[in-house]
């Protein structure tokens, strides 16, 4: 299933807890997140965090924003045990 944010369409790749709440999460996901490839949503003491990640093919790829590390963002900047959301954008699904 596809979710719009704005403009932008997202599928959830993985959903660890099954927290996902469009209506929340439509709030957090500005247009900020407009340039990476995925969104990690982390939640910890009733809290939402949002972190961009993108593939190396992406022009605006750094390797602090590597998908490939994605894991070990979670193992080391997380709360131990947290629920969390990734989202990936779906490619050239810009809305008009």
């Amino acid at each position: 299933m596809e979710y719009l944010f704005n403009d932008e369409k997202y599928i959830i790749l993985k959903d660890e807890s099954n927290i996902f709440d469009y209506e929340l999460l439509k709030e957090k996901v500005t247009d900020y997140y407009k340039d990476f490839d995925y969104i990690l949503i982390d939640q910890s003491y009733n809290k939402f965090r949002l972190k961009g990640f993108n593939d190396e093919d992406n022009k605006n790829f750094r390797k602090i924003n590597d998908f490939k590390l994605i894991d070990d963002y979670i193992s080391n900047y997380c709360s131990y045990g947290c629920k969390y959301i990734i989202l990936k954008k779906v490619k050239n699904s810009k809305t008009v």
